[in-house]
């Protein structure tokens, strides 16, 4: 009875002919956008997240310096990130 609320599952129950199977595949299609969201996600903060814990770690542990170096690299990282932007956002610009 669910999936005929939604304009999807109604569209999937005169595909599939089964109730049941509709709103399993909403379910499906909406696991599959938050998967995708999530690869997205981690591929584009990934190196930051992960520079974020390393300082914290070594914070964490009583090791300054690591965690000062630790956040050096990623401000040079970001800083050479906005530049290659910079430089890209011209070409385009420039077309």
């Amino acid at each position: 009875m669910r999936a005929k609320r939604s304009a999807l599952g109604r569209t999937l129950c005169r595909l599939f002919g089964d109730e049941a199977g509709g709103v399993m595949m909403e379910y499906v299609i909406l696991a599959v956008l938050v998967a995708a969201a999530v690869v997205v996600a981690v591929m584009y903060f990934g190196k930051n997240i992960k520079g974020g814990f390393n300082a914290m770690s070594h914070t964490v542990a009583g090791e300054s310096v690591e965690a000062k170096q630790t956040v050096r690299d990623m401000k040079r990282d970001a800083k050479k990130g906005e530049r290659k932007s910079e430089q890209h956002r011209k070409r385009i610009s420039d077309q």
